[in-house]
């Protein structure tokens, strides 16, 4: 009897031992900040807007803004995880905009034809990799801050593409573009709907119906397609391979990352690579889209990218972050940026005083989980 007794209470506080380690597990998880944020947000904004933010069409107009997000901050993650910044990703959004946007209206550069869709895309593609690549080069070589040289691009690419427009175009902005998803799959892989299985479904089971009782929503813009995707191959890269060991080593610390072999000037170089390709995707998205195209596009989106990777779990000092935890923060940003449209009692500067306050909060937040990870080092 008592030998039972006692193999009862020690496997009581075994599974107390347990459930306490997988607590302690969770709390150290980089996301887990940004996950009850983004509850609590949801929860408040469907409630605040009696459902109507979540119905088919709030769906699909909240997860366009959200994946856009998603699209940019997932690659500001990963750069900032190894220990560097990249203040040119709103200007790079509208260069690359506007090299799409004005191949397809004035045709290829050096008088090679008419332009379609994925020729305007693969050579603004190529150019804005290889400014990334510029970009990564002179951080490398010159030891300079991050900082310092992005914001420079930041000035340089904006003013670049305002007198590209005015020198070729004689406007800022260029509108009236074919609507070339209607005619291009390539177009319609970026500007298209997709996910339209989920929304047919919904109007089978009911509430997907106006008023006449044809189908209301058809899809969620192609966008999100493009959010999923980068931000599954950015997990598996951290999560599943050599290169995530590297970029995680390089933030953490980069000379004892070089001493073990890591090529770390590389991979800072490949990651400035990888954040022009975001923004390009994001510009892509827009332009074919809404047919249009304006010098003004992605202003003050480098901060948000940076701001939600911040709110996600990422490290300003590098060598800790979590592409869930930015998809969390994602969401978090899209619904509140977003809820002026569904909560007309909100003002939507209201939105800036959210970004400020999550900001401050998570930077603490993010310090005092790597303290705990860390032993307090």
């Amino acid at each position: 009897m008592t030998e039972t007794s006692t193999m009862g209470a020690g496997r009581t506080e075994s599974d107390r031992l347990s459930r306490d380690s997988r607590l302690r597990t969770l709390t150290r998880r980089p996301e887990i900040g940004s996950f009850l944020v983004m509850l609590v947000v949801v929860l408040a904004i469907g409630f605040a807007s009696d459902g109507t933010a979540f119905n088919p069409l709030g769906l699909k107009n909240n997860l366009s803004v959200i994946a856009q997000f998603g699209i940019i901050a997932t690659g500001a993650c990963l750069l900032m995880i190894a220990g560097e910044f990249d203040l040119s990703i709103g200007s790079m959004i509208g260069f690359a905009g506007m090299s799409m946007a004005m191949m397809m209206k004035w045709g290829l550069p050096f008088g090679l034809g008419a332009a379609t869709p994925a020729s305007a895309f693969f050579l603004t593609l190529l150019t804005t990799v290889a400014i990334g690549g510029v970009i990564g080069l002179i951080v490398v070589r010159s030891r300079l801050s991050s900082f310092i040289v992005t914001l420079a691009f930041l000035f340089f690419l904006r003013g670049i593409t305002e007198v590209c427009f005015r020198v070729i175009n004689r406007s800022t902005q260029i509108s009236g573009l074919p609507d070339f998803k209607q005619s291009s799959w390539f177009a319609a892989a970026f500007g298209g709907e997709s996910f339209r299985w989920l929304y047919d479904v919904w109007f089978v089971i009911g509430g997907n119906m106006n008023r006449a009782g044809d189908q209301w929503v058809t899809g969620l813009d192609a966008r999100v397609v493009w959010w999923v995707a980068i931000s599954a191959m950015a997990y598996l890269l951290l999560s599943q391979s050599q290169a995530g060991n590297w970029i995680f080593a390089t933030g953490d610390n980069r000379e004892s990352a070089r001493a073990n072999g890591v090529p770390v000037d590389k991979v800072r170089v490949a990651l400035f690579m990888f954040t022009a390709f975001c923004a390009t995707v994001f510009a892509a998205c827009q332009v074919f889209d809404t047919n249009t195209a304006d010098a003004a596009k992605g202003s003050l989106k480098e901060l948000e990218a940076i701001a939600i990777a911040v709110v996600g779990g990422t490290l300003m000092s590098g060598g800790f972050g979590s592409v869930i935890g930015v998809a969390f923060g994602a969401v978090t940003f899209g619904l509140v940026a977003n809820a002026v449209f569904f909560i007309p009692a909100i003002d939507g500067s209201y939105y800036r005083v959210f970004v400020g306050m999550m900001l401050l909060t998570a930077v603490f937040l993010n310090e005092s989980v790597r303290k705990r990870i860390t032993g307090g080092i």
